[in-house]
């Protein structure tokens, strides 16, 4: 795999098919006219898992590369995202210091003056800016300010360029994106050829997932809310990946029997569960299925990891 090999530019001996997939917790098995059918799970949790083992070796390796979190919403989701990713890093041996500011006290001006500052300070290794950002800030400007080598959420102009250019080796790829492309690798799904459908096109997943995609020599398809058809496209998938942010646009009638489906979204419910953008019952036809939660969440993390860890490296390099 294109990424695989750029990981391993870095040290990250990352090889297709490591871990086995296991068979999808909602469906003991289905039945399709007279056939049995069995839907394996693309579990995030062990691959996640395989590489904050991975990170935390090379921090053994390397010394600890440091996180500076920038978080300035009342969001209670951000808040949840932002413990997460922090608790990861300590459990990697990784440092990551939050500055958390007020919505009610945060601006533009001095939300770019903090950047510049972190950009200056030569301990900082990664900087992440927690969306969504307060009403009247400009996201744009705020992802601009971080200098490209630690833009380690990949969603700068510079990073975005290297990843469509196809010098992997060289950008710092988005998180959920990169995370898609290494759990199917992980699993040992082949993408060469295949057709792949996106649903989805935006900046942070749907966009750059394309790319990633078509560098693993897939046939990209990129689908969205105004897609006639939508249904009829997305049977065509060998490999469909759901990042809409609409729950339940894509239906069990729309997946092709035996495809692999990698669910981004996520949403919840009254009750407080959680679901993604497939409906549940595409197990029922998938040969291969994230759950939600627990499938790409935990990769997004581990990817985060990852990319701060390498933007130590590529500095030190000077590539």
């Amino acid at each position: 795999m294109r990424l695989f090999q750029a990981l391993r530019h870095d040290g990250f001996d990352f090889k297709t098919a490591q871990l086995n997939p296991s068979q999808f917790h909602a469906g003991s098995t289905a039945q399709q006219g007279s056939q049995s059918h069995a839907c394996l799970s693309l579990d995030g949790r062990i691959a996640a898992q395989w590489i904050r083992h991975h990170c935390a070796e090379k921090v053994k390796e390397w010394g600890a590369a440091h996180l500076a979190v920038i978080l300035a919403s009342s969001d209670p989701a951000s808040r949840v995202y932002v413990n997460h990713k922090i608790k990861a890093f300590k459990e990697a041996g990784m440092h990551s210091t939050l500055y958390e500011i007020s919505e009610d006290m945060v601006s533009e001006a001095g939300l770019v003056e903090l950047i510049c500052q972190l950009n200056d300070d030569s301990s900082v290794h990664g900087i992440l800016v927690q969306l969504p950002l307060a009403q009247g800030i400009s996201q744009t400007r705020i992802i601009e300010s971080i200098r490209p080598d630690k833009d380690v959420d990949g969603f700068a102009n510079h990073n975005v360029g290297l990843l469509h250019q196809g010098r992997l080796e060289k950008a710092l790829l988005p998180c959920t994106p990169a995370g898609v492309i290494a759990l199917l690798g992980l699993y040992g799904v082949t993408l060469a050829g295949k057709h792949a459908v996106v649903v989805g096109r935006s900046a942070i997943v749907g966009r750059p997932m394309s790319g990633l995609l078509l560098h693993e020599d897939a046939t990209v398809t990129v689908a969205h809310s105004k897609t006639q058809n939508l249904d009829q496209v997305c049977r065509e998938a060998d490999v469909l990946i759901v990042a809409a942010g609409r729950r339940g646009i894509v239906s069990r009638s729309a997946v092709k029997p035996g495809a692999v489906v990698v669910d981004v979204g996520m949403h919840r419910l009254p009750d407080g569960k959680l679901c993604g953008d497939v409906d549940p019952d595409v197990f029922e036809v998938a040969g291969l299925l994230t759950p939600v939660p627990g499938g790409v969440g935990p990769m997004t993390i581990a990817m985060l990891l990852l990319n701060t860890l390498r933007a130590a490296h590529l500095r030190q390099h000077g590539r």
